[in-house]
């Protein structure tokens, strides 16, 4: 049996550590609040008092943390999974950062950078889409893990090449909400039943999953968060800067990038990305 250590049980982290759980793997898992952790207790797995215990029996090591410097700091730091887990150990990164920083990762320790698209409903019912970049024998080795997590699960390239697809996976989905959001506050002020006007719509060439998915809680405004603005925002910086480097022009990306940019500074980080209907409603005079 693989053992797993899994670091980060959020959102996104606890229910993918569950259903590792459910297809059979060992998983120890870690976060700072022990709530999270007790919750992979009650579901099968084991807890961990810290980075250390978690990784340090682990074959494949798991971490889903929220920005570079958090995985910088759990991978590479005195107390993280480099200095504790046994030679020769994979890391697995399911988290949005930097490509340059999973290249640096890799300079290091066996590594995959393979983060994941398809929000927490996509994490419960363990068909996420991952994008994974890293050796193909390490990809090789790890495909039965992502497999229990993932419905679409693709090698993509080397380091860093998943990170830089999760980049312009972002910059569609942030695209999609924006235009999502102008047209439901468009057909609001025109006094049209949104729901029909949803449903007829995700029928046609406009239809996209932000329609299926996120549409009903944004005419609701219920922003109970699957993705929160803050980390949108986050990955945002990421694909201006990746596409600065590369030298290509992102007018719309760098539109709503602002926007996001606005609806976090706004003190709405915590909300569902879908909340970006509130800002196009305040600039239509409509909140």
């Amino acid at each position: 049996m693989t053992k797993i250590g899994f670091i980060g049980l959020g959102i996104m982290g606890g229910p993918m550590a569950a259903n590792l759980v459910k297809a059979g793997f060992e998983v120890t898992g870690y976060n700072r609040s022990r709530a999270k952790v007790d919750r992979l207790v009650d579901a099968g797995g084991e807890g961990a008092a810290s980075v250390a215990g978690a990784v340090r029996d682990a074959d494949v090591v798991i971490t889903m943390l929220p920005d570079s410097p958090d995985v910088q700091a759990v991978v590479l730091g005195e107390d993280g999974v480099l200095a504790n887990a046994k030679p020769g150990a994979l890391l697995i990164d399911c988290s949005t950062i930097r490509p340059d920083v999973s290249r640096a990762i890799a300079g290091r320790m066996r590594a995959l950078d393979a983060p994941v698209s398809g929000g927490e409903q996509g994490a419960i019912d363990g068909n996420l889409s991952i994008m994974v970049g890293g050796a193909a024998e390490d990809f090789e080795a790890a495909k039965d893990i992502l497999d229990a997590v993932g419905g679409t699960v693709v090698h993509v390239g080397a380091a860093g090449a998943g990170q830089t697809v999760k980049a312009a996976n972002q910059l569609i989905v942030a695209g999609t909400i924006e235009l999502v959001a102008e047209s439901l506050v468009f057909l609001e002020a025109h006094g049209v039943d949104t729901d029909a006007a949803i449903k007829v719509l995700s029928g046609g060439l406009a239809g996209n999953r932000i329609l299926d998915r996120k549409a009903a809680a944004m005419v609701q405004r219920e922003f109970t968060p699957g993705f929160r603005v803050e980390l949108h925002h986050k990955d945002l910086g990421i694909v201006q800067a990746a596409a600065r480097e590369a030298g290509v022009v992102i007018p719309l990306g760098a539109a709503v990038a602002q926007l996001m940019a606005s609806l976090n500074a706004q003190g709405h980080g915590a909300l569902d990305h879908g909340a970006l209907i509130e800002l196009v409603a305040q600039l239509s005079g409509r909140e």
